[in-house]
């Protein structure tokens, strides 16, 4: 896993820290002309994460062994959840958004659920992308956004959101915007925005 390391994110769980992160073991195409990252965790049980020792825990295992990147994970319903993005045997494109329970920091329990795949024009420009998803909850709503197409100025951000009190794992419960929230704005010079992330003030 040493080759082409993308989108950590680091996350305190149960006191210790964890990075969640993507890689592969060579920078080669698979047959089908994508990289072949997978998921992966580091694990600190130091107070300071800076200059703690950090373990591998090794790959995060899904139900089918292709390409994933792009993990988060959250607090909800008093369980912690893991979502990601991966590229799905029987459906074409390149990623859709999952969502599985997690059994600890490193192993997801149960069955994952899918709660998006590229479907909108502005999805499928370039490469049909769904990725890199972030949580926010705010009032009485779980929102996730996410990005989709590729990464150039078709680039843009999708909004998924669910009722705070329903089943994350039930996708009918799920609601996708039918347009996205974030584009490139030529008058802004402001182009592809994606896989954001979210900061709260302690004021929410």
């Amino acid at each position: 896993m040493s080759q082409l390391i993308w989108a950590p994110e680091m996350h305190r769980i149960n006191g210790k820290w964890y990075i969640y992160f993507a890689a592969t073991h060579t920078q080669a195409l698979d047959k089908l002309g994508m990289f072949q990252h997978r998921m992966f965790t580091l694990e600190c049980a130091d107070a300071d994460p800076l200059t703690g020792k950090w373990t591998e825990k090794g790959q995060i295992k899904t139900p089918f062994d292709t390409f994933a990147l792009d993990a988060t994970t959250f607090y909800h319903q008093g369980k912690q959840w893991y979502l990601w993005a991966q590229k799905a045997p029987d459906i074409a494109g390149n990623s859709n958004i999952y969502l599985a329970e997690l059994e600890n920091p490193w192993t997801i329990k149960g069955e994952p659920v899918r709660l998006s795949k590229p479907e909108y024009d502005w999805e499928c420009r370039g490469f049909w992308v769904n990725e890199g998803p972030a949580v926010v909850v705010h009032g009485d709503k779980l929102f996730i956004s996410y990005s989709a197409s590729a990464t150039d100025e078709n680039y843009c951000m999708g909004l998924l959101w669910i009722n705070v009190n329903d089943d994350p794992r039930d996708p009918a419960n799920w609601h996708k915007s039918p347009r996205p929230v974030f584009t490139t704005s030529y008058e802004n010079r402001q182009y592809g925005p994606g896989h954001n992330s979210f900061t709260q003030t302690p004021e929410g």
